[in-house]
């Protein structure tokens, strides 16, 4: 795992190289509003960056197990439950926030009885059940982890009102015991916050349960495996291919960036009768099978022994860790994860930098600007009467008053900029989803066949379709109010003007054309017409209407950021260009009182520009540092 140690140097790196940035903008009294929040953007992205590997599975293919020997081998001991049958009764996150002690939080399975997903809680911490890890007791340690694997047997009824049980499913109808019970899992959601080395990087780690929960927990379908930068999907050698197998690959996972498939347990394929060659053959026609199935080439599925690789690494047996061929995945994983996370970092952090430098330039060129005019008008000074100064600071004095004239006439402009803001907040509101999301339910239950359901939702999808394309309509009538309002003022009074920063709310369209496609993909027409189904799409709506108040809230929130420093470089300018007439009425003013002044004057202006000068260069190559530490690359192979 020494490429994501690497990964994290070189986040560090950017992060000390944007710190000094920040501090010398700020000395330099360069920094505005809209800049102090860009570099926070981009300090906040490379602090709160994240690598999301989830293992998906059916149970006892070893996905834990799997975890344990890629990440946790160090411990010499497991980390995650490990054993036969179902050992991950819940989806279970293994990351590092600096916000909570070593612990496991835990969502109690109640909470699937409320009209809420997993990411509406949170950040609700009264929610969460609690357990602190001992780190200097594994023995305890271990037995705290082993609550993932927590079950409880409860009524049909309290199963249904979960959704854990229809007994029209046949592939649930199996859950009933024979005590009239049926056992689900203690919790809904686990969340081990531990400091392991690779976590603190920030590594996070889903490992999910069985191949049925991922189609009845909502949270794994349309948030936590869609947005994985890496998703390893394990199989048994000795079992190959299921049906169920087929079917989550092609629903959930598929074919793409980012997605590897695992043999695991090669090992039971190893037959002592047998020569090694003949059982390295025998993996290998498994192999092409698996990708036969999948649609994949050979190459794309890695044969790995977990167990073995665990072993060799924790009795330091290499010959069986070489033997158990998880090396190779690790490879693959990391040398397809980190390049491609690498990119969407950097492309972001590029962005930022760019407009950064412009915010920059725009405010040391204006700086200049006024420096070069002042010390032209003391140096044409030179000489003058004293009728000529005061002809001078007259003419000044008129200038600000056109000025401040011009200022009066903006007020309409802020007018309509207020109004037109005030209205995407309104198009924006979360209220208004809710009440859509509300009309659905009531549909939903209304409806007494599943294929009915289907109206309902799809017209939910259009109409928030529609409110986020009303948002970016209205952003660009807004960014066009203020492009002519900039550009009539800069003319108007000779400034130099950036034009708007744009912005776009197409992002958030396409996310909610992601969720869509997932829901369209989890209820195709064949599936909905079973009823059983319709149970499952009640429940898997609450998680579609959380995605999209959280696209909607991110949008606004966006949106508001905008709003706010849109008027920024407009009111820097105006502020500088006042404070610019301020300084040279006052300068004129010592002249015409004390023509002594006007030398010592000249040479103070002289100085500033040097000043000015030295501080260009010095932030051009800070920001060059920025840029040349996102060029670092933290793979070796690639250098």
């Amino acid at each position: 795992m020494y490429d994501i140690q690497e990964y994290g140097a070189w986040r560090a790196a950017i992060a000390a190289a944007l710190d000094d940035y920040r501090a010398a903008l700020s000395s330099f009294d360069v920094s505005d509003a809209a800049t102090t929040q860009r570099v926070a953007q981009a300090a906040a992205r490379v602090r709160d960056d994240r690598l999301s590997v989830a293992f998906v599975a059916e149970f006892s293919r070893g996905k834990s197990e799997l975890i344990n020997a890629i990440f946790f081998a160090d411990y010499g001991q497991r980390i995650l439950p490990s054993a036969a049958g179902r050992t991950t009764m819940c989806p279970t996150e293994l990351l590092w926030d600096d916000a909570w002690k070593p612990c496991i939080r835990l969502l109690p399975i109640e909470t699937r009885a409320q009209q809420l997903s997993t990411s509406d809680y949170r950040d609700d911490a009264s929610a969460w059940t609690v357990l602190p890890l001992e780190l200097d007791a594994p023995d305890r340690m271990t037995e705290s982890f082993r609550q993932v694997s927590m079950t409880r047997r409860v009524s049909p009824e309290e199963a249904q009102r979960y959704g854990l049980y229809d007994p029209e499913n046949p592939e649930l109808a199996d859950a009933l015991g024979l005590d009239g019970l049926v056992e689900i899992s203690q919790w809904r959601h686990a969340i081990i916050n531990l400091p392991h080395p690779l976590l603190k990087q920030g590594l996070v780690i889903l490992d999910t349960p069985g191949l049925n929960a991922i189609g009845t927990e909502p949270e794994l379908t349309l948030n936590l495996i869609p947005n994985a930068h890496a998703v390893l999907f394990v199989l048994a050698a000795e079992t190959g291919v299921t049906r169920s197998d087929i079917e989550v690959w092609r629903t959930h996972i598929g074919a793409g960036p980012g997605r590897i498939v695992v043999l695991n347990k090669i090992d039971a394929m190893w037959d002592p009768l047998r020569s090694e060659a003949q059982n390295e053959a025998e993996i290998a026609r498994q192999q092409a099978s698996v990708a036969q199935q999948l649609g994949l080439g050979s190459e794309q599925v890695y044969p790995v022994s977990a167990q073995k690789a665990l072993v060799g690494r924790i009795q330091g047996d290499m010959a069986l860790f070489e033997r158990s061929r998880v090396g190779e995945l690790e490879t693959a994983l990391l040398h397809g994860l980190i390049p491609q996370k690498k990119a969407i970092l950097g492309n972001a952090l590029r962005e930022d930098l760019n407009a950064l430098s412009g915010a920059q330039s725009s405010v040391l060129a204006a700086r200049a600007r006024n420096l070069v005019e002042q010390l032209q008008e003391l140096k044409s000074l030179r000489g003058k009467n004293q009728n000529v100064l005061a002809h001078m600071m007259r003419r000044i004095e008129a200038e600000r008053k056109d000025f401040d004239a011009g200022l009066m006439r903006l007020q309409d402009a802020r007018t309509r900029f207020s109004k037109l803001s005030t209205e995407l907040y309104s198009i924006l509101d979360q209220g208004a989803v809710a009440r859509q999301a509300e009309t659905v339910r009531l549909a939903l239950q209304a409806s007494r066949f599943a294929t009915g359901m289907r109206a309902p939702v799809r017209s939910f999808f259009e109409n928030v379709r529609a409110s986020m394309d009303a948002a970016d309509a209205q952003v660009a009538e807004i960014g066009t109010l203020m492009d002519g309002m900039l550009r009539g003022f800069a003319a108007e009074h000779g400034l130099t003007l950036s034009p708007p920063v744009p912005l776009s709310l197409r992002r958030y369209r396409d996310e909610i054309d992601a969720v869509e496609a997932l829901y369209v993909k989890q209820f195709g027409t064949a599936t909905l017409l079973m009823s059983s189904r319709s149970t499952l799409l009640d429940r898997f709506f609450d998680s579609i209407v959380s995605s999209v108040r959280r696209s909607f809230r991110a949008a606004n929130a966006e949106a508001e950021s905008w709003l706010k420093l849109i008027m920024v470089p407009l009111e820097t300018q105006i502020r500088q260009h006042k404070e610019q007439l301020r300084h040279r009425l006052s300068s004129i003013q010592r002249i015409h009182d004390a023509t002594d002044s006007l030398e010592q004057k000249i040479a103070a202006f002289e100085a500033s520009q040097q000043e000015l000068d030295g501080q260009r260069a010095r932030l051009l190559a800070l920001n060059s540092a920025v840029a040349t530490a996102l060029d670092d690359t933290p793979l070796k192979e690639a250098a």
